[in-house]
């Protein structure tokens, strides 16, 4: 028996039904034409042949891969114009030209570090997705090759010449992140349901990689936001005292008070999520516990967190020092003080 069209009562659009390869189908074409339904029909009817001579992996849709994906719990930010592009292709056809193509039609004057990000890195990780769910075979997808990201952070000493400077309604917010590690949207939307100041803690919930964390505050941190005169909803206000707007670029709200308060600082080449470099570098100083950093900031590759172990290297000085160089033409008439530094 093969599908044929018909219509519902109460309903403009017409219905596919019937059965064809032992499947039985009663779908919506979603449309009230006649011609356009038949056409949709005909497609329809060999998907579902070749699916049962080729298996699901030569009919799977862009569109079932992007619903999968976000049905476990996937990464949603980037994928709307993605859908909107690769949802009505099959998986077979979204390969590296496809891919390529779509990355410069949709971002053609960003450079290849944000086609990486939004582009490369989503659609790898959706197909990655439903090759393991079996709609199509593992993505060979080569990326743009960017530079390596930097790691900036900032002394103790120049993050009290940062806080002194900013805004009175900033102050807080930078204390928050130099504190705990947060993202900047983590920290901009943090409710105050998820602080606790008796336990001194903090929960982040729904966070980027998609699991929730809690972090100890500092008591210098639990003073600061005991200080705030309001207990309900966001717990950081804008200088209008109203809660920050949910916006992809999240930074843009504070930029131009963090910029500013940077420049009075004397500090230069140093952003929001510089802060969370510094809670990092300042975390592993004092524990040297890569393991506790993993957990406290929220990383699931131990990749991420080795970077911090060899950034501040003033521990090692010590090792440096024992060189056995006492003697030479190069430092006879120098004197080097207790922790090896040149007079």
């Amino acid at each position: 028996m093969s599908l044929k069209l018909f219509k519902r009562k109460g309903s403009e659009n017409w219905y596919m039904r019937g059965t064809i390869c032992g499947r039985n189908v009663f779908e919506s074409t979603g449309v009230s034409e006649r011609s356009v339904a038949e056409a949709i029909l005909v497609q329809r009817s060999k998907e579902i042949l070749d699916e049962s001579v080729f298996g699901k992996k030569a009919t799977a849709t862009g569109i079932e891969a992007f619903l999968k994906y976000i049905e476990s719990g996937g990464e949603r930010r980037f994928l709307p114009p993605l859908v909107d592009r690769l949802g009505r292709l099959r998986l077979s056809e979204i390969n590296q030209a496809t891919i390529d193509r779509v990355a410069l039609e949709l971002y053609p004057h960003a450079t290849d570090s944000t086609r990486a990000r939004q582009v490369y890195a989503p659609m790898v990780a959706v197909l990655k997705h439903a090759a393991r769910c079996g709609l199509c075979d593992p993505p060979l997808i080569r990326r743009p090759k960017v530079p390596k990201g930097r790691v900036r952070w900032i002394t103790p000493e120049e993050a009290e010449r940062l806080i002194e400077e900013c805004a009175q309604h900033l102050k807080p917010l930078v204390l928050f992140l130099l504190g705990t590690g947060a993202r900047l949207g983590e920290a901009l939307y943090i409710d105050w349901r998820n602080v606790d100041l008796e336990r001194a803690q903090v929960q982040f919930i729904d966070t980027k990689n998609g699991e929730s964390r809690g972090v100890p505050l500092h008591p210098r941190l639990v003073a600061a936001l005991s200080a705030l005169s309001h207990r309900e909803g966001a717990v950081f206000l804008t200088d209008e005292g109203k809660p920050y707007a949910r916006k992809e670029d999240c930074g843009g709200q504070i930029k131009t008070g963090f910029t500013t308060a940077c420049r009075n600082a004397g500090i230069n080449d140093f952003s929001p999520h510089g802060c969370r470099h510094t809670w990092a570098t300042w975390t592993y100083a004092a524990t040297r516990n890569l393991g506790a950093l993993m957990e406290l900031g929220g990383w699931k590759s131990p990749a991420m967190v080795m970077r911090y172990a060899h950034l501040n290297v003033g521990h090692l000085e010590a090792i440096t020092n024992a060189l056995p160089w006492t003697t030479g033409p190069e430092i006879a008439n120098t004197r080097v003080g207790s922790r090896g530094r040149v007079r």
